[in-house]
């Protein structure tokens, strides 16, 4: 597989076949001494804003990557975009979710802060935690090469995604929904997509009731519960499907 590598600060009126740019920092460290990358090598990097560039080293040091700019490719933003509310979960559950579906394809990530959230993200946590699953979701989109790397949103409240499933179309994973995420139509407008996952003990009543007050839908994906590690990735492969991404 070919090493692929992220740096924002790729300027795309740079990045023209034949050009050389350089990467520094973090990701020359670990690219020269994690993946022993030496010129000669053939390399992908991306902006995580669509741009993907096939590269060739001609430089490498533990302070800076020198490449060749060989082929330029720019991938516009897919939409409807798909977004996950994770609610936050007790261990590891919420960040295998998250990584999970990074790497089938995600465009968001909303971390939610449920009634029935075993962990909490409070005081200098919540930046922490933010930044925690930002740093899985990079990792996520470099091990599956995505050209987007996808949004960490701010930790959510119930009433906050209240207000969002307003804008879009909000799908309430719930096990005893009456209709299968399979029969949902296929959108014909670019609302964006919110998949919302609740924690171990599921989405609380009086969420589930100002939810769907607000606009939202109930829906579930068969006769199986799943974990809250699991749900969404699932459904995601679903709208996948459905929306001819796969």
């Amino acid at each position: 597989m070919a090493h692929f590598f992220l740096d924002e600060t790729l300027r795309a009126a740079d990045c023209v076949p034949g050009a050389v740019v350089t990467i520094g920092g973090a990701e020359a460290r670990h690219a020269v001494t994690v993946s022993r990358v030496r010129p000669g090598e053939k390399l992908l990097v991306g902006d995580g804003a669509g741009l993907m560039l096939g590269v060739s080293v001609v430089g490498a040091d533990a302070a800076r990557l020198s490449l060749r700019v060989d082929t330029v490719t720019v991938s516009a933003r897919l939409t409807p975009r798909i977004r996950l509310v994770q609610a936050l979960a007790k261990g590891d559950r919420d960040e295998l979710a998250v990584q999970a579906a990074t790497e089938l394809g995600i465009d968001g990530v909303i971390p939610w802060a449920a009634a029935r959230s075993v962990t909490r993200w409070e005081g200098p946590k919540i930046a922490k935690g933010q930044e925690r699953w930002s740093n899985i979701v990079r990792e996520a989109s470099k091990q599956s090469i995505r050209p987007w790397l996808p949004e960490v949103a701010a930790l959510a409240s119930t009433k906050s995604l209240a207000a969002l499933a307003g804008s879009t179309r909000m799908l309430l994973l719930e096990p005893g929904a009456t209709f299968r995420l399979t029969e949902v139509p296929v959108p014909t407008d670019d609302r964006d997509i919110v998949l919302v996952v609740g924690p171990e003990g599921g989405i609380a009543p009086a969420e589930l009731t100002a939810l769907e007050q607000a606009g939202a839908t109930r829906v579930r994906l068969g006769e199986t519960v799943l974990r809250t590690s699991t749900a969404g990735p699932a459904a995601l492969a679903i709208l996948n499907a459905t929306l001819g991404r796969w």
